[in-house]
């Protein structure tokens, strides 16, 4: 039988009041709460990235062999992300790459996927990597409800915390949420229309079919995670599927972080699993031009991966956007003047392609003769000069703190200062990184710190990943 053997979550530092968004136009229903917001340098790959590292911390990399990218918000509509995560991640060069995307149920899609190919046989680890970075319009209150968000599961035939007992899937063919490859937000219809045409008349049953199939009552559930796209629809569909909405139907984050689409049920599920126990039935739904139903019951295994920071660590950690503008400028909604700076080099996809491992994976080497740990990786031992003696060795792991920091204020910058920091790690090795979601006046020198994969530029339209160093952040 296949299962969860681990799980991880996103959620960006920044945050954005919905009353901030409200004072911005002046004309919208006020809405209480706040959304996530992904950094200037963040977007759905990054964030896959974050959560499947969350995801991994204690699992070999040896037991995965598949990695599955989903999102509707792919930074590429012609090239493969899951690739750049599974580089990141450094995982095996014969690890299977699929992006699912096109749907509101990509990730209940890819964990579908990913359950088929472990009961079959023909993977025996199965990594998922769902994110979102979904844009509303402006003045509207999609831009209100919507969130950033990412979440990852890793499905598995060993070390099994949470057994996936049975699974419903449905389709319909329904236009009540949608974004054509010329839109750069998302579209929407009238929302009675959209609920009692679309959500109430296919989740319900979907549910009651599942709960059927494995003999089951709503009684029985302990906790269901299940896509809305706003708490008082969930409440409806609850009270129709027969739950008990303030008991079993676990909190759709929509006052903290906001919708996440994909994303969203897959967080949900994080969330649950961080408050669950051995004999608990939980329910996993996905919706989107249909519906995805799992079954789920958690097993002894689920203490010994409840170090996560998941769900409730990172909405421990938040900091506030100052205002709307500041929102405006990150998402790119408004054209603003250009700094008086020379434009960025060519890119050079050679380079990128030969730089991958280092570059991507942040991987250096150790000298086999000191045991000094370099980066980038060379060829003659700055300790000891022996040549040709090393072994791989990752960084992304190891505990770091500044040795020295510049802010530069002339720097051409979005978040202004720039600021610089040479990095020493633990074990060995210095890098030189910029530092985000920091507060200048907080950084100082022996301040521990942690390594992000973010975004360095966009340009001749090739994303350009590299890492940088963050104050840690739970």
């Amino acid at each position: 039988m296949a299962g969860i053997a681990s799980y991880g979550a996103y959620i960006p530092l920044y945050r954005m009041s919905r009353p901030e968004i409200q004072k911005a136009w002046d004309s919208m229903m006020p809405i209480p709460g706040e959304k996530a917001v992904a950094s200037y340098d963040e977007d759905s790959i990054t964030m896959a990235v974050a959560a499947a590292r969350d995801c991994l911390t204690g699992i070999d990399l040896e037991k995965i062999d598949r990695l599955y990218f989903a999102s509707t918000t792919s930074p590429y509509k012609e090239k493969q992300a899951a690739s750049i995560v599974a580089g990141a991640l450094g995982l095996s060069k014969d690890t299977l790459t699929i992006d699912f995307g096109g749907s509101l149920r990509s990730g209940t899609n890819a964990l579908r996927a990913a359950v088929d190919a472990v009961e079959a046989g023909s993977a025996q680890g199965v990594l998922i990597a769902c994110a979102e970075t979904r844009l509303g319009a402006p003045n509207g209150d999609k831009e209100m409800s919507f969130g950033d968000g990412a979440a990852a599961v890793l499905v598995s035939n060993s070390g099994i915390a949470v057994n996936i007992e049975g699974s419903v899937s449905v389709f319909q063919e329904f236009h009540d949420q949608w974004r054509s490859d010329k839109d750069q937000f998302v579209q929407f219809w009238e929302e009675r229309f959209v609920r009692e045409a679309g959500y109430l008349r296919v989740v319900p049953p979907t549910v009651a079919m599942a709960l059927q199939k494995n003999n089951l009552t709503p009684a029985d559930i302990t906790k269901a995670a299940i896509y809305a796209p706003d708490p008082r629809l969930l409440g409806m569909a609850g009270g129709k599927m027969g739950f008990d909405p303030m008991a079993q139907l676990q909190d759709p984050l929509y006052m903290t972080v906001g919708n996440t689409g994909s994303a969203l049920p897959l967080m949900m599920l994080v969330a649950s699993l961080e408050d669950s126990k051995a004999g608990d039935k939980l329910m996993c739904v996905g919706y989107g031009d249909g519906c995805d139903v799992f079954v789920m019951t958690v097993t002894d295994g689920i203490d010994k991966i409840k170090d996560r920071r998941g769900i409730k660590r990172h909405l421990e950690s938040k900091r506030m956007l100052p205002n709307y503008l500041k929102y405006v400028q990150w998402r790119g909604l408004m054209e603003t003047q250009a700094p008086p700076r020379p434009p960025i080099n060519h890119i050079s996809v050679p380079a990128l392609w030969r730089d991958m491992d280092w570059g991507l994976a942040l991987h250096g080497v150790k000298c086999k003769s000191c045991g000094t740990p370099q980066y980038p990786p060379q060829r003659v031992c700055v300790i000891c000069q022996a040549m040709d003696n090393f072994e791989p060795y990752n960084f992304t792991e190891k505990k770091a703190t500044i040795n020295t920091f510049s802010h530069d204020n002339l720097a051409a910058s979005i978040d202004p200062p720039t600021t610089i920091a040479a990095v020493d790690f633990e074990e060995g090795g210095r890098i030189i990184f910029n530092m985000v979601d920091r507060d200048p006046d907080d950084v100082k020198t022996g301040m521990p710190v942690e390594v992000s994969f973010r975004k360095v530029h966009f340009f001749e339209s090739i994303h350009n990943y590299w890492w940088k160093c963050t104050p840690i952040r739970c």
